[in-house]
């Protein structure tokens, strides 16, 4: 830095030089000599500058990588390891279940079969996310699902009934009603008078739950909206996974071959070769033909589960995750929704979207969307969206719409479908009449072509 002053001062100096004619004889050579030093103390001066603005530069930089490194590794640390999915970790929260069954604080028709008997053994661990617990067991030789949304039995609120009763048994009427309170607050549905169902589903494993463990267990559960969903549409739809049974806190559902979105065909061999859930062992690929006309079975029952969904309950239901790691398919080919933290009514769903906005994209609730009223500065409770139109967009275009058209010569079925397919994604659904006639358009040719292909394996046979 001393260096980079010194030249500074000889730049000035050059700078105030004056000379006069009397001068210039005698100094002559003696100013061409000093121009000289002068000249090069500058150029010094000035490479020196450089280099003390590199050096700092650098350091800046330096500062800012550390910072950069440090903090992505406490990200990594905070998101995948504090809550990594391991079989440690798993077979302890399961024998704390176990400690509280032995100690009559919880209770559940599976509990005897998962602590007492081991008919119900542990496999693996499925994953981690946001405190919910997944794994895979076996039962009596077939595989099932364990969830509970959160890990542990205390974490959940306790039922405050159980406070101020005396004795070891409450009033199953009690129970009834806050059942139905929940029922409410986590589906947005409002069981009409005189209407049993909600608490026959929702008791499920507890038909006239009457102790404490019983009671407490059964509270914790329908804290958990999926739990309480599948319960609630247990036996009314074939698109919604099984509840098998619980213990405590955690349920157990029907194991399914799930989506994935890095499989070429969105489903794994098991799905497309039909095979029962939980089938192991390598399996020869589909056939082009089969695979095919295998994805044409999904893809109409995904229709059917659009329709089920928007007509068949007392308030249209819904999806705000659409993706293949959220839908299962059974060995008959039936599309089965698995995860549906992110599935709503009409009433909840018409909650959540009426917010505060300045903008559309204000209003984007995941896979469900709604308009910003600039008026107002509050979006619309109406969804503009529908749950066919993001499925055509997220799992049909994949399907049928390569990137190469096909002929409308050669395959016109095909060339149609992939156009419907395009229509379908692209199309406001808000409009009920149009977005019927594009749901039975889609099923009319899935339908045809499958039935095409069934009539040339026939000819083929013979």
């Amino acid at each position: 830095m001393a260096s980079c002053l010194q030249g500074a001062h000889v730049c000035r100096k050059k700078d105030q030089w004056h000379s006069t004619p009397g001068d210039l004889g005698q100094r002559g050579r003696w100013t061409q000599g000093a121009m000289g030093s002068l000249w090069r103390g500058c150029v010094l001066w000035k490479l020196g500058l450089r280099t003390c603005k590199w050096r700092i530069l650098l350091l800046v930089l330096f500062w800012f990588g550390m910072w950069m490194f440090f903090s992505g590794v406490v990200f990594v640390h905070r998101t995948m390891f504090s809550d990594h999915c391991t079989d440690k970790k798993s077979k302890q929260i399961l024998e704390g279940v176990c400690e509280a069954y032995g100690r009559g604080v919880l209770a559940g028709d599976l509990c005897e079969e998962l602590c007492v008997s081991r008919r119900v053994q542990y496999r693996r661990c499925l994953y981690y996310e946001n405190g919910k617990k997944v794994m895979e067991a076996d039962w009596r030789g077939v595989p099932i699902v364990l969830k509970s949304k959160l890990e542990n039995f205390s974490s959940y609120e306790a039922l405050g009934l159980l406070d101020y009763q005396e004795g070891g048994s409450q009033s199953p009427w009690d129970a009834v009603l806050y059942a139905t309170l929940e029922i409410r607050s986590s589906l947005g549905l409002e069981p009409r008078g005189g209407e049993a169902w909600p608490w026959g589903r929702l008791s499920g494993p507890f038909p006239r739950a009457s102790s404490r463990a019983e009671l407490a267990s059964l509270w914790s559960l329908l804290q958990q909206e999926e739990y309480t969903f599948f319960r609630v549409l247990q036996d009314l739809s074939r698109h919604v996974v099984k509840v098998l049974g619980s213990c405590g806190h955690f349920y157990a559902v029907e194991y399914l071959v799930a989506g994935c979105a890095w499989s070429r065909n969105l489903f794994p061999q098991e799905a497309l070769l039909g095979l029962p859930a939980g089938a192991r062992g390598p399996s020869p690929p589909p056939d082009g033909r089969a695979g095919r006309d295998t994805v044409l079975r999904i893809a109409l029952s995904f229709l059917d589960m659009v329709r089920h969904f928007e007509s068949d309950f007392p308030h249209r239901l819904h999806l705000c995750d659409i993706k293949p790691e959220n839908f299962g398919v059974r060995g008959d080919l039936t599309v089965v929704a698995i995860d549906v933290d992110m599935a709503f009514f009409e009433p909840k769903m018409r909650n959540i979207l009426e917010q505060a906005c300045t903008s559309d994209e204000d209003c984007n609730f995941f896979d469900c969307i709604s308009k910003c009223d600039m008026k107002e500065s509050k979006c619309s409770s109406k969804r503009v969206n529908s749950n066919l139109q993001v499925i055509c967009d997220k799992i049909f275009r994949h399907w049928f719409a390569p990137l190469l058209p096909v002929s409308r010569v050669e395959l016109p079925l095909e060339a149609e479908l992939q156009h419907a397919v395009q229509v379908c994604a692209d199309t406001d659904g808000s409009d009920g009449v149009h977005g019927q006639t594009i749901h039975l358009r889609l099923r009319s040719l899935l339908s045809q072509i499958l039935q095409d292909d069934s009539g040339q394996m026939t000819g083929h046979s013979r």
